[in-house]
């Protein structure tokens, strides 16, 4: 990455401003779970002295299990934004599984889990308590990923080339900027729209249309956090709108405030 440049948010929002509350890693999976599982996530804050930080993080097209004292659960996704409240000390660790890489666990559509939390002992051979003592209870965020290895293989699916296509599909939504409709996606990939809702339903868990507005969201609120000068008019041509009270209806409907709202939260950050 460029020397200057903030990583990648991957939708945590104004995350330049929230890590000075909190340490964020990302640890790649096993070589052999790589169709599967997009990374492993680590949130860890001692804000024992601090006033209580509220971070939030816009929805996208993944499943998330999320290991969290007394909370675990398998998380599908989410057209909403999430807002995690940062207080005391505490750790969380997380599994991301790629777009589509949770349905060969799951075996039925991800779309049953839209505002319907999994038990983590539907897939893996433990509870929520017990996975919570087994991960959380390590010292080092390497060791935390090693047990959630050995726990994932051993429920290894066999590779299905659906999840391979979602991820094709899905890559070609999150870099291309300027696609906003439906129709372009389905001439991009050559496929009806009813197969393509189907298979959305069925391995992301919600629909194309969802997952081009949740990127274009993502895509503005990342340009903001550069705490450059925007034009929000333009930025919202550059994303695919046709006016700005579209841009900024969809903004605050997913975000909960509007975009000018959001700008200045960064700059006062």
């Amino acid at each position: 990455m460029p020397a200057g440049l903030p990583r990648p948010s991957l939708g945590v929002m104004n995350l330049q401003g929230g890590e000075k509350r909190f340490k964020l890693s990302r640890i790649a999976a096993s070589d052999a779970l790589s169709l599967f599982v997009k990374h492993y996530w680590i949130v860890s804050w001692d804000c024992t002295d601090k006033e209580p930080y509220l971070q939030h993080v816009v929805p996208n097209p993944c499943v998330n299990l999320v290991v969290e004292p007394q909370k675990t659960l398998i998380f599908g996704p989410s057209t909403r934004k999430f807002s995690y409240p940062i207080h005391g000390k505490g750790v969380v660790f997380g599994v991301k599984f790629k777009p589509g890489g949770f349905y060969p666990f799951l075996n039925q559509p991800v779309s049953t889990l839209l505002d319907h939390p999994l038990e983590v002992q539907n897939i893996l051979d433990l509870s929520g308590p017990e996975l919570e003592r087994d991960i959380l209870s390590l010292g080092t965020e390497q060791e935390m990923a090693a047990v959630m290895d050995r726990l994932l293989l051993s429920k290894l699916p066999q590779p299905d080339e659906q999840v391979l296509l979602v991820n094709r599909i899905i890559d070609f939504i999150a870099g291309e900027r300027e696609i906003s409709k439906v129709d372009q996606v389905c001439e991009h990939v050559g496929m009806h729209i009813r197969k393509l809702q189907r298979l959305f339903d069925q391995y992301v868990g919600i629909s194309p249309k969802w997952v081009i507005r949740l990127y274009r969201l993502q895509n503005a609120a990342e340009t903001m956090d550069r705490r450059l000068p925007v034009d929000l008019a333009r930025l919202s041509m550059e994303l695919g709108y046709h006016d700005q009270p579209h841009f900024s209806k969809d903004f605050k409907a997913v975000v909960g405030c509007t975009p000018e709202e959001y700008r200045r939260s960064v700059e006062e950050s």
